[in-house]
């Protein structure tokens, strides 16, 4: 899976929005949306305010955790902690991303909010790193990934699976019996 369809995932998300338009409910494979009416608040998948927005038939209410208090909380606790903490939304990056390039004049203090997401995923990052170097070095055969989101697994997976079948190719030609020890893969 690449970036591309994890951002597609994100898209299924729901978002406020106050439309500035009318329309009867309307009906979709994946669910019914609306009815629109212009100052009334709606949840609709993000995909779809996005599409608004850009048509300017709509203004986007933030999620609820994008908030630049709440992110520097975020920030501060999953700095202090070994362990990943869980992040509000399975999909903060993507949807920061797509939030504020299509929508920043409707998210207060968004360069803030930006940078904040940024440096969560920094973080995140390198805790995931070390668990990786750590994983390697000590030859573990399974790990436990708790509270990562999509995105996060999706950048360390081939790095993760190459390494697996390498230790897995190693500890096979080292078992008695095997090959006379030659590493025949390599």
């Amino acid at each position: 899976m690449d970036p591309s369809e994890v951002e597609f995932l994100a898209e299924k998300e729901t978002v406020k929005i106050i439309p500035n338009f009318s329309l009867d409910k309307i009906y979709l494979i994946g669910g019914d949306l609306g009815p629109f009416n212009p100052g009334l608040p709606v949840d609709v998948p993000v995909w779809l305010a996005l599409n608004l927005k850009q048509r300017q038939k709509c203004r986007i209410i933030p999620p609820d955790w994008m908030d630049v208090e709440k992110l520097e909380e975020i920030r501060e606790l999953e700095r202090k902690e070994d362990t990943f903490m869980p992040i509000p939304s399975p999909f903060y990056t993507e949807l920061t991303k797509l939030l504020l390039n299509h929508a920043s004049d409707n998210i207060p203090k968004a360069d803030e909010i930006r940078t904040l997401v940024k440096d969560i995923w920094d973080t995140r990052i390198a805790k995931l790193r070390l668990s990786a170097d750590s994983f390697i070095s000590q030859q573990e055969a399974y790990a436990k990934l708790d509270n990562l989101t999509l995105m996060e697994i999706n950048t360390i997976r081939s790095f993760f699976l190459d390494s697996l079948n390498c230790m897995y190719k190693l500890r096979s030609n080292l078992q008695p019996g095997s090959s006379g020890g030659k590493l025949s893969d390599y």
